[in-house]
C-alpha cells in the first residue's frame, strides 16, 4: 500500500476548520521537516499556520507533512485498536498498524522518532534547541490509552511529555513542541536577540517587560528602564529574572544555581 502524506509549505494557509490537503509534488529538499503520525491529520497545520511560524512554513523554512494512521488500519473499517490484554477499560493502539506507519515513516524523515507520552521526559527548551538542530523530527500522536509498548521497544522510540496533566491525544502537544523548535530555526525571527533574552533561554524565567505609556492606571515603568543607562537596564533585568525564577520556579533556581556556582 502506498500513502501520499499530506505536506505543507509554500502554500497558502489561511485560517479554515477544512482538513488541510496543501500537497506538494516534491519535499523542499533543506527545509527543516515536521513529520506527524496522527488520527487527525485535519488538526495541522492549526496554529502553526499563523504567525511567523505560518510565515516560515509558507516560504519553505520548515515543512510539515501528516500521516494518516487510519490509511493503515486493519480490515474494511481501518481500524487501529484493540481491546487492552489483561483487561480493563479504552482502547489500544495495535502494534502492527503502527508499526506500518512507522516503516513508511521512517522512509522518509531521518530525522528522531518520539511519542508524545504523558510518562515521557517533560519537553523542555534544551530539547526544542536539540531538535531545531537536527533535519527535522517525526512525532506521534497518541490516542486512547497509549500505544502497544512492543512498538516503543522495537522501534526505541523516545517518549516526550508536555507536561504533569493527560490530554484526549496528542495534536496539541505536537503543536506546542513544533512552534517552539521552528521558531528557533535560522530566518523564523526577525531579531535573534528575542530568542536570548526570553524565558528559559538561561536557565531562567524572563525579566518584566513594560512599554507605552509611561504610566498607566498610576503605574509608572520602573525608572531605570527610562534612564537610557544600558548597563543598569541589563543589570536590573538580570535581577528581576532571578528574582522571578527564585519565587515561581524553585527547581529551575536549584540548576541555574548549580551552574553559576560551579563557574565561580
Amino acid at each position: 500500500m502506498t500513502q501520499t502524506p499530506r505536506s505543507h509549505g509554500r502554500k497558502s494557509i489561511a485560517a479554515s476548520l477544512k482538513p488541510r490537503d496543501l500537497m506538494e509534488e516534491t519535499r523542499l529538499a533543506r527545509a527543516w521537516t515536521a513529520q506527524v503520525i496522527t488520527l487527525f491529520p485535519q488538526a495541522f497545520p492549526g496554529v502553526l499556520g499563523e504567525s511567523l511560524t505560518g510565515k516560515a512554513l509558507k516560504e519553505g523554512i520548515w515543512q510539515l507533512e501528516t500521516v494518516d494512521l487510519r490509511d493503515f488500519g486493519e480490515g474494511k473499517h481501518r481500524n487501529v485498536d484493540d481491546t487492552p490484554a489483561g483487561g480493563g477499560a479504552g482502547m489500544v493502539l495495535r502494534p502492527d498498524v503502527m508499526g506500518r506507519v512507522i516503516d513508511h515513516a521512517l522512509g522518509r524523515n531521518p530525522g528522531p522518532l518520539v511519542y508524545l507520552s504523558p510518562r515521557g521526559r517533560r519537553f523542555d527548551q534544551q530539547m526544542a534547541r536539540d531538535w531545531a538542530t537536527l533535519p527535522g523530527v517525526t512525532l506521534i500522536c497518541g490516542r486512547f490509552e497509549g500505544l502497544d509498548q512492543r512498538v516503543l521497544d522495537h522501534y526505541r522510540i523516545a517518549e516526550v511529555s508536555l507536561g504533569d496533566f493527560v490530554l484526549t491525544g496528542g495534536e496539541i502537544a505536537a503543536q506546542a513542541m513544533l512552534d517552539a523548535t521552528v521558531r528557533l530555526l535560522p530566518g523564523v525571527l526577525g531579531n535573534a536577540d528575542s530568542t536570548a533574552e526570553e524565558s528559559h533561554s538561561d536557565g531562567l524565567l524572563e525579566h518584566p517587560q513594560y512599554t507605552r505609556p509611561a504610566e498607566w492606571k498610576g503605574l509608572p515603568i520602573p525608572d531605570v528602564l527610562m534612564s537610557g543607562h544600558h548597563g543598569e537596564i541589563a543589570k536590573w533585568r538580570r535581577r528581576m529574572a532571578e528574582d522571578l525564577t527564585r519565587q515561581r520556579r524553585p527547581d529551575l533556581w536549584s540548576a541555574y544555581k548549580g551552574r553559576t556556582d560551579g563557574k565561580s
